[in-house]
């Protein structure tokens, strides 16, 4: 794009307004502040059912209510003259998803299903959708590429997958603008107002039993990776939220996307990396429990970012101590 006429789009983007789904979760909270600290309006949904009203800065709309409510997102899209849509709203407890499958795919498919009709009624014609690595399962690769075969193996990963399709199927039909951004493990904190509240995530649960008095637990040690535990892709929450920005920006520039993008580190760290630096940050000596390793657990599984880096600013410019300093710092101020 010619520099002029990038700086025309550069001017359209900032006059827009962005209607952000689960907007008063953890990431969705991290991802309506680089929307403002962008110059782009966000406008917040949320039915609270996980997330909470305080994440949601002062001033930012707030409207409460559920992405599966077709009229309430119809009168949003019309009263706040929406242009785009940052989707990342849903039910994101993978293990759970097994013993309540119905609920999941109303709130993941469902949910979505509702939402582009409601953007279709409403003319709205750009999305940014927060998938899962979920959809890959367990792939036998060293590096996930978003060519890797997609074998998701819980209702939640399937739900994401899903969710994708919708997505492609209706950029067939109506020429919906789309990019669905793929990630793992999303940890640390961007602002002390926010933190990770989730009851089935490793960090709340490891920061939970340090300030309970009570030891850190590890599912297996004997794993074929440099110290034995599982090796994952751990990002910080505020870096996935540029790249969701980015995504937005490039769909509302109408400059080309890919229909997918992983959000990985490359080379990932391992569970008792965690555990060691935990220890370091907060003072507290311990040893983590090690107990049984848990059915289907891979050893590793690690994302290339290359594709995000090319074109959605994709980095990860924290460090593992970074990341558990911040979310430290917002569990202790919580």
């Amino acid at each position: 794009m010619a520099p002029a006429a990038r700086a025309g789009a550069e001017a359209r983007v900032a006059d827009m307004t962005w209607l952000v789904t689960g907007g008063a979760g953890y990431i969705g909270a991290h991802v309506v502040r680089a929307l403002r600290d962008a110059d782009i309006t966000p406008v917040v949904v949320d039915d609270l059912s996980s997330g909470h009203r305080a994440f949601v800065p002062e001033g930012v709309t707030f409207v409460r209510g559920s992405v599966l409510d077709g009229e309430l997102l119809e009168r949003t899209f019309a009263e706040h003259d929406v242009d785009g849509v940052i989707h990342v709203a849903g039910f994101k407890y993978a293990g759970v998803s097994v013993q309540r499958p119905l609920h999941t795919y109303a709130q993941n498919v469902t949910a979505t299903a509702t939402l582009l009709a409601a953007m279709a009624d409403a003319g709205v014609g750009r999305i940014v959708f927060s998938s899962s690595a979920a959809v890959y399962g367990t792939p036998d690769v060293d590096l996930v590429t978003e060519a890797t075969p997609k074998h998701p193996e819980s209702p939640y990963g399937e739900s994401k997958l899903i969710g994708e399709w919708l997505l492609a199927d209706q950029g067939r039909a109506a020429g919906l603008r789309h990019t669905s951004l793929r990630y793992f493990n999303v940890v640390g904190s961007g602002t002390e107002e926010i933190r990770d509240t989730s009851p089935h995530n490793l960090f709340p649960l490891v920061f939970d039993a340090l300030l309970d008095g009570r030891t850190p637990r590890i599912n297996g040690n004997d794993y074929p990776t440099p110290d034995g535990t599982c090796v994952r892709d751990y990002i910080h929450v505020a870096d996935l939220a540029l790249s969701h920005v980015a995504a937005a920006r490039r769909l509302a520039a109408d400059e080309p996307v890919e229909p997918v993008y992983n959000l990985g580190s490359g080379d990932g760290v391992s569970v008792g990396d965690i555990m060691r630096t935990v220890a370091e940050v907060t003072g507290i000596d311990f040893e983590p429990e090690v107990a049984a390793r848990r059915p289907g657990d891979p050893a590793r599984i690690v994302a290339s970012g290359e594709l995000a880096a090319r074109d959605l600013d994709w980095s990860m410019r924290h460090s593992l101590r970074d990341m558990v300093s911040s979310a430290w710092e917002a569990r202790r101020g919580a």
